[in-house]
């Protein structure tokens, strides 16, 4: 039997996991759509994308495109969301409910905690900035430095950087790109109920367990 020594390592999400940022990334895909003269996709179906980064979450919004047209639409998301913050049209991106306390809860039990998003480097500062989350995360992976998810790159570099093991790593999301990563890196998987994908999609993507808020996550990770 392995016996896996060394710290816990808790990765969040972050858009649909530790905030609900689902309007300011709506208004911006149908800015960038409106700006090809293209239809903008339902909410549902943006709201479906989110996890992923920009140019296979435009790809998958906008199958008919090629590649040159993805990159030029994920430019004018980056600028849409851009000139929203100087015009301070941004919506707030509120922590939902019970997260800041089971951040703290799980600080306090010995885990490192870190982020794995399809944010900027900037966005996900600017973010943590704002909630005074900053100092709570000991690795911070963006689709800045990385492929898309679900590949593992994120969670393997989160990994080397705080120094754990994957049978001592969670994973915590709330889409299947989440679990797949998860699943991918060789870590545990855990969903969460309050963001984008379905509690049936997040277990067929491989999560071992799925939460329904977010008060009980120091307790499934305590049973990992």
């Amino acid at each position: 039997m392995t016996i896996c020594v060394g710290p816990r390592l808790a990765v969040f999400d972050c858009d649909g996991t530790l905030v609900d940022s689902q309007a300011n990334i709506c208004r911006a895909m149908e800015e960038t759509f409106a700006a090809q003269r293209l239809n903008a996709p339902s909410r549902a179906d943006i709201r479906r994308i989110v996890g992923l980064s920009l140019v296979p979450a435009i790809a998958l919004l906008h199958p008919e495109g090629e590649r040159a047209q993805h990159e030029e639409m994920a430019e004018g998301y980056r600028s849409a969301f851009r000139a929203m913050r100087v015009n301070a049209a941004l919506d707030p991106e509120p922590l939902f409910e019970g997260v800041r306390d089971a951040i703290d809860a799980l600080a306090a039990a010995g885990w490192r905690l870190g982020v794995a998003t399809g944010k900027s480097d900037r966005g996900l500062r600017l973010l943590l900035e704002h909630h005074g989350l900053t100092d709570c995360f000991v690795t911070l992976q963006t689709a800045d430095r990385h492929p898309s998810k679900p590949h593992p790159s994120m969670l393997e570099l989160a990994m080397r950087e705080a120094g754990a093991e994957p049978g001592k790593t969670v994973m915590i999301g709330d889409t299947s790109f989440d679990m797949e990563m998860a699943r991918a890196a060789g870590v545990h998987a855990v969903g969460v109920v309050w963001g984008y994908h379905t509690p049936a999609e997040l277990v067929a993507a491989g999560a071992g367990h799925v939460v329904s808020h977010a008060s009980t996550l120091p307790a499934h990770l305590e049973s990992l």
